[in-house]
């Protein structure tokens, strides 16, 4: 079964109207290949083909022969410089559309020696979000918290482990190995697994260190290949370096909750488990809304917290909270937030309701919303 997104094609065919080049991100299985296949009259290459990449080697004459047409390359890190051929696109053909398709961040690698600047969008490709919602099961929350946002994954009707650890395998052979040469292969899983287990939890890189037998810098630079990979969310302090706050030690999320369920041993979503769980699923949403990973979370040293805050259009900071429970919400993080902070958008998202609707709390107006109208108030 093939899941259709719309929403996504129709972001693509906008960000084509201000760049003829489009740099598709997104981790493995995500969906990029089918996205790329199913637009509107597009040439399809898959640069993982040998015949592929040998039609390409002539850069120049690959481009003069699809002149105008949309074209869509995928894993096109597999060529030898495969930011040179999107630069003499963006620079010598601009009436074609191109869609390059790969794992991590352009310049996340020295694979890629030109980023590209100022010569293409970019869209990052999320596990399946709300704009994806027009497919079977999606009624069933407990489904997506346990199976992930991953389309094979999430409809998979058996839930197997192996599938987990497999997609663990293919991506540091397939991502790590060959764009970052990385060696310690154990230390370097071990610590995406057991940031994966403690997902959401506050990063001690020194804590890492000893566990994965490598030194702290070490963890750092493997941090900083998650994030640029996806794998990860470094949610990082909001603050004004105000004594009152901590303005240090990011928290850190994995980027799928299949993976946490995974890497916790979970077989189904236990009560305890919903809020953090429901907490990722709200992340994914605001990283496919907004696209963007300047997403921070907020916490003073007298243990007030506010779990995600993004920028509002007038550069006031929106306050979210997200709950399981609409009920569980308690005003006390968010006034002290905004004592620090002043700003009037108050969100709560929460899973138990179906229609926003507005409540003064603690003097505050606090805006409830179901994950689904999240878009109505942060774009």
């Amino acid at each position: 079964m093939i899941i259709p997104r719309p929403w996504w094609e129709a972001r693509i065919a906008d960000l084509w109207k201000r760049r003829s080049i489009l740099w598709l991100t997104g981790v493995r299985r995500a969906g990029k290949t089918i996205l790329c296949q199913s637009i509107e009259n597009v040439h399809y290459f898959d640069c993982e083909l040998p015949s592929v990449r040998r039609e390409m080697e002539d850069q120049e004459m690959f481009l003069k022969s699809h002149r105008g047409q949309v074209l869509a390359l995928d894993e096109i890190h597999r060529l030898d410089d495969p930011a040179l051929l999107l630069k003499i696109a963006a620079d010598h053909f601009p009436e074609t559309h191109i869609i390059a398709t790969g794992s991590s961040t352009l310049g996340a690698s020295s694979k890629f020696r030109d980023t590209l600047a100022g010569r293409k969008a970019e869209l990052y490709l999320t596990p399946l979000c709300e704009a994806d919602s027009n497919f079977p099961h999606w009624g069933d929350r407990m489904r997506r918290l346990l199976h992930g946002g991953l389309p094979a994954l999430f409809l998979s009707d058996i839930r197997d482990e192996k599938d987990y650890s497999e997609w663990i395998e293919a991506f540091w052979a397939r991502d790590i190995l060959e764009l970052f040469r990385l060696e310690r292969r154990a230390s370097f899983l071990k610590f995406a697994e057991m940031l994966f287990a403690q997902s959401g939890g506050r990063l001690n890189a020194s804590v890492f260190a000893s566990s994965c037998g490598v030194s702290r810098p070490t963890i750092m630079n493997y941090l900083a290949i998650l994030e640029a990979t996806h794998l990860v969310y470094v949610v990082r302090p909001y603050h004004t370096r105000d004594v009152k706050e901590i303005v240090s030690t990011p928290c850190v999320y994995a980027f799928d909750t299949g993976f946490v369920a995974w890497a916790q041993g979970l077989h189904e979503v236990p009560a305890k488990e919903k809020g953090l769980l429901w907490e990722h699923l709200v992340l994914n949403e605001i990283a496919a809304l907004r696209q963007t990973s300047n997403i921070h979370n907020w916490r003073d040293k007298q243990g007030h917290e506010i779990d995600f805050v993004i920028m509002s259009s007038d550069t006031t900071p929106i306050a979210i909270e997200v709950k399981w429970d609409a009920d569980a919400f308690e005003v006390q993080g968010l006034r002290a937030f905004r004592a620090l902070h002043p700003g009037n958008l108050n969100l709560v998202v929460s899973a138990n309701i179906e229609h926003p609707f507005q409540k003064t709390m603690g003097g505050f107006l606090v805006t409830f919303c179901p994950l689904s109208a999240l878009g109505d108030y942060i774009l």
